[in-house]
């Protein structure tokens, strides 16, 4: 074959493969590193769960952890390299560091830079309080399954403590289940399979987390074994399709939860039973298993008038506050979609308030889309503002050296939460910080 021949068959659509193939991973690079830029403007590089490692002398950039991370946009390929690019929405499925070829992954828990509080719990999740049991998010697991399935195992052990505890207490319950998300649902299911005298509240609602994602969000989840239930494979479903399936499970299985109920206090007793005091009463429990969630209890403001009901730490859904005066307390992503999705509303008033000069905790996206809404008159901007108190029809604010009064039927706080670590700590419980380490 002539030379010439050779190569216009041969060896320029061979160039041209390559040079498109550099073109397309060089502009995979730039758009993966702009959103890992954008999350590190933001201040969003610490990851709430277990989470990948990775070792860039061991990694090939085969993209294989890539494609095997369920949420898809967890992990990106940058200069030939694989790097964690959202580092706060990875939820510790774990499917990277099983699918990476020459074992470049390690799973860990905290950073260098940030501790994350794990308790310390035996392979049968029982803490270092005997007869506590924990599992779920608490534990370090925020993954649905996980959750489930710590949930199914940890009734089991709780079931066989409760067994060797002696007592001739009649109202002693063989196990208190505190929480009420796919953890507590999961161990409340067996508690009834197994016949055990239960009761199980929550500080909230049904579902745990999930509740807390705003309507609409897609929750990543796999098959699981539900006791009385079965195995249950959800894949991607909606966060209103979850917690409908919940809500069937817990008709179809005469499972009663005790919601809007906190644990304000937990002791063990001499004679090896405990009591629990909740915001409602008290209990008598044989063993207690909590399956709450890492979030604690929504931060409050302490401001006179936030015991009202009108003031809630959480939107789920922005249409049943149209035509209201909105106020939206805090500066983070919740708190800018809050405010943004409830400006669509309408004749929704909305009113920011965040305590700081700028918002240095939210994404690009989110930053950008309340600039327009503040120049479009639809969200009305209070930075380096204070609530000093709430009224029935009205919110009074510190902002620019004197008290402001505004129009006020609803606050939305998103101040985040107070972690359950001192909680763990009241009880007894020992809290190890891990930093970047298994």
């Amino acid at each position: 074959m002539p030379s010439d021949l050779f190569i216009a068959v041969y060896l320029l659509p061979l160039v041209a493969i390559w040079l498109g193939w550099i073109g397309y991973n060089k502009l995979r690079s730039h758009r993966n590193r702009e959103i890992l830029e954008d999350n590190i403007q933001a201040g969003l590089m610490e990851p709430n769960s277990l989470h990948p490692v990775i070792d860039p002398a061991h990694c090939l950039g085969c993209a294989a952890c890539v494609r095997a991370c369920p949420e898809k946009k967890i992990l990106g390929i940058i200069d030939g390299k694989a790097a964690l690019i959202e580092p706060s929405m990875c939820v510790g499925h774990g499917a990277c560091a099983t699918s990476c070829p020459t074992d470049a992954i390690t799973l860990v828990f905290g950073t260098a830079t940030r501790g994350v509080d794990i308790p310390l719990l035996s392979p049968e999740f029982e803490t270092t309080v005997p007869g506590v049991f924990i599992a779920g998010e608490l534990g370090g697991m925020g993954l649905i399954k996980n959750a489930i399935e710590q949930g199914r195992q940890a009734i089991v052990y709780a079931a066989q403590r409760a067994a060797k505890v002696r007592s001739t207490d009649p109202a002693a319950l063989d196990v208190l289940i505190v929480g009420c998300g796919p953890a507590g649902i999961s161990s409340s299911l067996g508690a009834i399979e197994r016949k055990l005298r239960f009761v199980t509240i929550d500080q909230s609602s049904l579902g745990g987390t999930v509740a807390h994602f705003p309507r609409g969000k897609l929750v990543m989840t796999a098959p699981a074994t539900l006791p009385m239930v079965g195995v249950v494979k959800f894949g991607e479903i909606s966060k209103e399709s979850l917690l409908a399936f919940w809500e069937e499970t817990l008709a179809e299985t005469g499972l009663k939860p005790q919601f809007e109920e906190q644990v304000t206090a937990i002791s063990r007793r001499a004679d090896e039973l405990f009591d629990v005091t909740t915001s409602r009463g008290s209990y008598v429990a044989k063993t207690v298993l909590l399956a709450i969630g890492r979030r604690g209890t929504p931060r409050a403001l302490g401001v006179p008038g936030e015991e009202q009901s009108k003031v809630v730490y959480r939107l789920i859904d922005p249409e049943q506050y149209a035509g209201q005066h909105v106020l939206v307390v805090g500066g983070g992503d919740s708190a800018l979609e809050a405010a943004t999705r409830l400006a669509e509303q309408p004749g929704t008033t909305v009113t920011l308030s965040y305590r700081s000069a700028a918002f240095s905790r939210a994404r690009a996206k989110n930053r950008d889309k309340m600039n327009r809404a503040v120049e479009d008159g639809s969200v009305q901007l209070m930075l380096e503002s204070q609530v000093r108190s709430i009224g029935t029809d009205s919110a009074t604010l510190a902002w620019r050296g004197e008290d402001r009064t505004i129009a006020n039927d609803i606050v939305i706080v998103c101040a985040g939460g107070v972690l359950p670590t001192q909680f763990l700590h009241d009880i007894g419980i020992n809290v190890e910080t891990k930093f970047g380490t298994v």
